[in-house]
């Protein structure tokens, strides 16, 4: 990831030697999302919170992006057992997927209801699976 940041240095009016059209917009979601997938948290955090920051300004901005890495913030607060932080950003990432009726999205916040674990007893957490089950439902 490291090493791919130094696409952040070509200039911007430079050709592409190659059919690769990789430009680095997307290295901060990238790379917490590994950052999640390897239990450093702290780290994902600030990676995904750039993400956030980044697609906000985007113009265009993609909800399937943006619906990933609001999933991706959720993840961590299940693993944290934060519910408030589950909550917040799975409710935020369900209406992105409303909106945009994105397959993706609805599929990753399927799977973040498998990082519940001790915290599918709180009713917030119920409601919010419940919403995301309602999700798949045609």
């Amino acid at each position: 990831m490291d090493r791919a940041e130094a696409v952040h240095d070509l200039a911007p009016d430079g050709t592409s030697s190659g059919w690769l059209r990789f430009d680095g917009e997307r290295l901060a979601e990238e790379r917490g999302s590994r950052y999640v997938r390897l239990g450093r948290l702290d780290l994902a955090e600030s990676a995904l919170k750039d993400a956030l920051e980044q697609t906000a300004l985007a113009s265009g901005q993609s909800y399937r992006r943006r619906g990933a890495v609001l999933t991706d913030l959720a993840a961590i607060g299940a693993k944290r057992r934060d519910v408030e932080q589950v909550v917040a950003y799975g409710r935020e990432a369900i209406g992105l997927a409303r909106a945009s009726r994105s397959g993706y999205v609805a599929r990753r916040l399927r799977a973040l209801c498998d990082e519940f674990g001790p915290l599918s007893h709180d009713h917030r957490v119920t409601d919010l699976g419940a919403e995301i089950a309602a999700l798949s439902t045609p």
